[in-house]
Formats: C-alpha cells, structure tokens, sequence
C-alpha cells in the first residue's frame, strides 16, 4: 500500500480509538470499541459500544454507513465479536454488510473471542490487517483485558497527599488537602470505574459516601469496604444511603446476628474463609460478580496492603503543595512497607496534570500481578 494509504489508515484508525475512548466509564463488562466504515477514502458511518446490551460499535457503524458500506473498508479498534452473547456476532454483520477489508487495532483476549471474529473474516474472503495502533488501542481496554486473563479486577490505588506525602494532620485532619479541582477529577474516576474500595477505619474516621457527584450526574460505583473485623457502624452513611450498592467483605467467623442486620439494611455481606489470603480472595470474588475495574480509596493501612500483595496495576497520586510535617500525621502508606528494595515495584509515568497548584501522576507498575 502506498504510503498515502498508510497514513490515511491510521486517520482512521485513530478516529476509531477515540471513538472507544470516549465511553469511557459506560460499557462494562464489555470493552470499549470504536468502528470507521470508509469507502473511496471517506467515511461513511462511525459507531461506538455505548452499554452493555446494546449494539456493538460495528452494528451502529453499518447503519449509518448503509448500503456504502458494500466494498469498504472498516476500521475497528478491537477484534469483531463472533460469538452469540446479547446481541449476534459482529463478524457476520460485517460479511453480510459486504465489507471488503478490515483493520483491527487489537486482538480481543477473551477465550470466547480470541482469533476466532479474525479467523472468521478471512474464511468469508475478507482482507484483515491487525496491530494498527495496538498499544493505544490496547491502553483504553487495559482494565478489560487485565480482568480476563487474571481473573482479578483491574486495580488503581488513588491517594492525594501534601508535598511530604501526608493524608492527614498528626489530628486526623484531611479536609481539605487537594484543591475543589483536583477532587472533582476524582469523581471523573468514580464515574469511569466498576467500584470503589475503601477499609472500615476510613468508613469510621470520615464517614464517607463514596458516590459520584458531577455537575451533570455520572455512574456511582459499588461501594466495597474490607472489614476483617466487622467493625462497620450499621448508621454509617455509606450503609443507610442507597446511592449505590454497599458490599462488606469480612472473614466467615463474624456474627450472624450483625450480618443480618445489614442484610436488612440492604447491604451485602461477604464472607471469605481464608485468613491468610484474605485481599486475594476478595479480589477473585469480586472478579466472580462481575467486576472489572477497582478503585481504591483507602487510607495508609489499606494502601500497604495492596502494596506488600501486589495487587495494583496503577497509582493516581494528586500532591498539593503543602508540607504538613509530624511522624504522627498519617501517611499514603503505614504498615510493614517494603523491607527490601530489590522488592518495590516499579512504576512508569505516563501522565502529569495541573489543577492550578495541585498536580496529578499517573503511573503504571511495570511487570507483577
């Protein structure tokens, strides 16, 4: 293909990527797709899996394309679907539209999928090209991916802290140490994650409510609190307010008789067996019900929990400037740390933000769970 082909390829391409990247937030389970149907080098429809259950970002291309899309091209950010799921498979949607070529930017990892949407495209005599912009492509379905070939959600730990890594006053004092931006970017997070994490000791400290509370609305995750103790006060906000599930996990040795009373309150009870393991085990089961992205909001016991297990896959730090000081005053992470440095993970920056003063990492641990 000429060169000019080549870049008009990854036009379009992009335009698809920044199709998925958009839904961000709205389609788990399901990935996040975007899909170009392009005929004599124009577009003729685009489409994008706006919720699970509804059509697929191919389906929603092919009916604005219509009767063009015969003899073109389709650019799809993730491998077509060839499976009967809730809707039929998009690989047949594309055969039957006539489509001449596809261009795929990333092969689809689950086992129901995998090569065969590919496999099935090539038999019908359709051109498929692959790998076109895979690591963007692959970035936005990070979480997805993760969750189906670990069977644990895709886990961010997010903290905000002074400039000396405080998450609080040697009083206990937290609001506010971020800034109104920097806050409302955290419930842009809130919005675009499956569920929200936290352990009883902030539930107890700061009674939070842990929804979403943007200007024009958002999705509020499920609410998940780790309490090997059961020490969750039942008039929590958290538990008495309906804005979004509430799950407790907590070991199998708790009372029956408090369980049931937050049963009755609507909230759900999980109780885990294992001692030893018990985050791992969470985790797994959280997978079990469906949930692909995780954010933790802990406080520095939770945070170190997750570090020495080495169950995260990203760090969102927002740092105000200011210095709060004191061995008192609590930090990101407590506990037992990492004893030797040969054992701490590694993480990449990928992204730096300003809100006015305030500045937001984002990090990537490299290699690990």
């Amino acid at each position: 293909m000429l060169k000019g082909g080549e870049e008009l390829d990854k036009q379009f391409m992009e335009l698809a990527i920044n199709l998925a990247e958009s839904t961000a937030g709205q389609t788990s389970p399901n990935p996040q797709v975007g899909c170009v149907i392009v005929k004599n080098h124009e577009i003729k429809g685009i489409g994008t899996h706006l919720r699970a259950g509804g059509h697929h970002a191919e389906i929603h291309a092919l009916k604005m394309a219509g009767n063009a899309a015969k003899g073109g091209t389709a650019y799809v950010s993730l491998e077509p679907c060839s499976h009967h799921g809730q809707t039929p498979p998009c690989s047949d949607a594309l055969i039957e539209a006539g489509i001449k070529r596809v261009v795929i930017a990333s092969t689809d990892p689950n086992p129901e999928v995998s090569g065969k949407g590919i496999e099935q495209l090539r038999n019908a005599g359709i051109q498929v090209e692959t790998g076109l912009m895979k690591e963007e492509a692959d970035f936005i379905n990070r979480w997805f991916f993760h969750s189906i070939t670990h069977n644990i959600p895709y886990i961010t730990l997010k903290f905000a802290t002074s400039l000396d890594g405080k998450l609080a006053t040697s009083s206990g004092e937290s609001q506010w140490i971020t800034n109104e931006k920097s806050r409302e970017d955290v419930h842009r997070l809130r919005h675009r994650t499956d569920a929200i994490l936290v352990g009883s000791k902030t539930v107890i400290a700061d009674d939070p409510t842990l929804t979403t509370r943007l200007q024009d609305g958002g999705n509020n995750p499920i609410r998940i609190i780790l309490d090997r103790s059961f020490k969750t006060p039942p008039k929590s906000r958290i538990v008495v307010e309906r804005d979004a599930p509430t799950w407790i996990y907590t070991l199998s040795s708790a009372s029956q008789r408090r369980i049931k009373q937050f049963n009755n309150k609507g909230t759900a009870v999980n109780t885990i067996d294992e001692k030893e393991n018990f985050l791992e085990e969470v985790l797994k089961n959280l997978a079990h019900k469906g949930i692909r992205s995780l954010l933790v909001e802990g406080g520095g016991t939770i945070n170190d929990a997750f570090l020495n297990s080495g169950f995260f896959n990203e760090v969102i730090h927002y740092q105000a400037p200011v210095i709060i000081g004191g061995k008192e005053a609590k930090s990101a992470f407590s506990g037992t740390g990492v004893q030797n440095l040969s054992d701490a993970p590694r993480l990449k920056l990928i992204k730096e933000e300003r809100f006015d003063d305030d500045i937001k990492r984002t990090y990537i641990k490299q290699g690990g769970k």
